[in-house]
């Protein structure tokens, strides 16, 4: 078991990307830093094991957002990293996938800038990479595909909503992140914005993970 070592002198940040389910996906550099941690404020759907590589007297505070479900609220978070860092704690804000892909990283960075208070951001393997790979679909592919583009299906605001007649190019993979309730309507408004409906398409739930399942092509 990990035993606590001396404190370091002044608070800091660290947004770490946890990865997107296997926990064998956490980088080095995160793993570090976790065990370091005064604090762990952790998203949700990080992985238990991770939780469990967290120093022995670390504490653990569970800050996640699910969808339809009760959330922490984003301000609160700001507030809670800036509290604990201004006191003096290291604390690990440990995020799902990459620290700044629909991660709302960027939200707490400003925050811990607008404060004056110093941070370090360790990225992450986004669940784009890691649920393509998984599934033996590479997300570009020489004379099929020459890029890809990641937008979000459940937007924060109506005004944030994609661009959908930019997104049918038939060279590049289009990955739709946490679309899975408005499946139907995205299909039908991807056709309607020039996507040909014999596009091969797939559903990956649980990513990387030991219940990853594939849907589709």
């Amino acid at each position: 078991l990990l035993q606590a070592g001396p404190r370091e002198p002044a608070g800091e940040a660290w947004l770490v990307g946890a990865g997107p389910g296997d926990p064998g996906l956490l980088t080095r550099r995160g793993l570090e830093l976790l065990q370091r941690a005064d604090t762990v404020m952790h998203d949700a759907l990080v992985a238990t094991e991770i939780l469990d590589l967290a120093r022995r007297d670390a504490e653990l505070v569970a800050v996640g957002k699910r969808g339809g479900r009760a959330s922490t609220d984003q301000e609160d978070i700001n507030k809670e990293l800036i509290r604990r860092v201004t006191a003096g704690e290291h604390v690990c804000r440990l995020k799902g996938g990459d620290t700044c892909v629909f991660g709302r990283g960027g939200e707490e960075l400003q925050a811990l800038a607008g404060a004056g208070l110093p941070y370090q951001v360790v990225p992450g393997v986004t669940a784009a990479n890691a649920c393509a790979a998984y599934a033996g679909m590479p997300l570009t592919h020489r004379g099929v595909a020459g890029g890809y583009t990641v937008v979000t299906g459940h937007p924060a605001k109506s005004e944030d909503e994609p661009d959908w007649t930019r997104l049918t190019d038939p060279q590049l993979t289009l990955v739709v992140y946490m679309g899975a309730r408005r499946l139907a309507s995205l299909c039908t408004t991807l056709v309607e914005a020039g996507r040909e409906p014999s596009t091969p398409a797939a559903i990956v739930e649980q990513g990387s993970t030991a219940g990853q399942r594939v849907i589709g092509a």
